[in-house]
């Protein structure tokens, strides 16, 4: 019977040391399943930071290389009154031919 006493306290001990063990054990998984996703969410924050970098250098490069409408509209004017010009004088030597 005092074996029985004896093994009761040790069990009733070692139960609140494997609460506290697993609580231990419990924080330090979730500290380190945190500090993981932290990790992650850092690292893909900065690719994504990357990635606005390089399309708005794309978007000032294609800006940079390509004509505004307006340019374009100056330059079909133009080829339309060059256009015009050669039109009546082609007409003006067929007339006369």
């Amino acid at each position: 019977m005092i074996q029985t006493a004896v093994s009761t306290k040790a069990c009733g001990r070692g139960s609140a040391d494997m609460e506290q063990f697993f609580l231990v054990g419990w924080s330090a998984l979730l500290t380190a399943f945190v500090a993981v996703v932290g990790f992650i969410a850092r690292e893909k924050n900065e690719k994504l930071k990357d990635l606005e970098d390089k399309v708005n250098n794309a978007r000032v490069e294609v800006a940079r290389e390509n004509a505004t409408k307006t340019e374009i509209a100056q330059l079909v004017e133009h080829f339309d009154t060059r256009f015009n010009r050669l039109e009546i004088k082609i007409d003006g030597l067929i007339s006369k031919g």
